[in-house]
C-alpha cells in the first residue's frame, strides 16, 4: 500500500508523452493503468521488474517474450485456454463446468487454512476473500445485469476492478464478510451462471444485450457471449493469482 508520503495519482493522463530520464524510479508502482501507444523502457537498470496485465506484446531487451509468457500462463491455469477459445454453446459449457471443478477444489483447501490466511494479501494483491467479493461482482455486472436483466443485480459484497464501487450504487466496499458469508452469494452466482449456460444455445449466443456493463463503454455492442467469455475470462485469470498467492502463504 502507499505510505503518506507517497505521491498518488488517480485519473491523470499528466504521464501519457511523458519522457523520465536520468531519474530514481525505485518503488514506482503503476496499477490499474492503460495504454494505447507503446510503452517503452530502455537503457535502465535494476534488481527487478514486475510486469502483470493483459499486454498484447512483450520485449525484453529486443527479444520478444509474448508466446513463452501466454504458454507458461497458459500451463499454470489451464482454463485460460477453454475461457478464450469458447464460442460454442457446448464451449462455454465445458469452459464453465472446468472452472467450477478448479474454484471447487480451491475453495475446499482455504477452508482447511487458519482464518487468518483467508484475508492476508500477498506483495499488496488480494486477500482471498476479496478476489471472491471481485468474481461475485464481475458476474452480476456481466450476467446479472446485461445478461439475466435482474432487477437487483448487484449484490452489496462486491466490488469492481481496483476495489471500488465501479459507479454501482449500494456496495458495502469497506465491509470485512468472512470466508463462508462471502461464498453465500458467490456460490448462488455461479449457481445462476450455471443453470443459465446449461440451456444456452448458439443461437442465444448472438442476441445483443439491451442493458450495458456499468463502467464499459456505452455505445459499444454486447452480445450474451461477450458477456459469458468476460465472466470465463475474470474466472480462470483471478483463479491463477489465486492459486499463485495461496503457494505463498501455505510455503513452510
Amino acid at each position: 500500500m502507499p505510505s503518506e508520503q507517497t505521491k498518488t495519482y488517480v485519473d491523470s493522463d499528466r504521464f501519457r508523452g511523458a519522457l523520465i530520464t536520468q531519474s530514481d524510479v525505485g518503488g514506482l508502482e503503476i496499477r490499474d493503468c492503460w495504454f494505447e501507444e507503446r510503452v517503452k523502457i530502455v537503457d535502465c537498470w535494476g534488481p527487478e521488474v514486475y510486469l502483470a496485465g493483459a499486454i498484447g506484446r512483450i520485449v525484453v531487451n529486443d527479444v520478444d517474450v509474448t508466446a513463452y509468457v501466454e504458454a507458461e500462463l497458459d500451463r499454470a491455469e489451464p482454463n485460460r485456454v477453454l475461457a478464450r477459445e469458447a464460442r460454442t454453446a457446448d464451449e462455454i459449457r465445458a469452459a464453465w463446468a472446468a472452472i467450477e471443478e478448479t474454484w471447487a477444489a480451491t475453495v475446499s483447501r482455504v477452508r482447511e487454512l487458519p482464518e487468518e490466511l483467508h484475508r492476508r494479501r500477498v506483495d499488496d494483491e488480494w486477500s482471498f476473500i476479496e478476489t471472491l467479493r471481485h468474481l461475485l461482482h464481475a458476474s452480476d455486472k456481466w450476467l446479472g445485469n446485461p445478461v439475466l436483466e435482474e432487477d437487483s443485480p448487484y449484490h452489496p459484497l462486491g466490488f469492481g476492478p481496483g476495489g471500488d464501487p465501479d459507479g454501482v450504487a449500494g456496495l458495502t466496499v469497506d465491509a470485512d464478510p468472512s470466508l463462508e458469508e462471502i461464498l453465500e452469494p458467490r456460490l448462488a452466482r455461479m449457481g445462476t451462471m450455471r443453470e443459465f449456460v446449461s440451456r444456452v444455445t448458439d443461437a442465444d449466443l448472438d442476441r445483443l444485450c439491451t442493458r450495458k456493463p456499468i463502467g464499459n463503454d456505452p455505445e459499444a455492442d454486447y452480445s450474451v457471449r461477450r458477456c459469458l467469455k468476460v465472466v470465463l475470462a475474470e474466472e480462470a485469470e483471478h483463479h491463477r493469482y489465486a492459486a499463485r498467492d495461496l503457494a505463498v502463504l501455505t510455503a513452510g
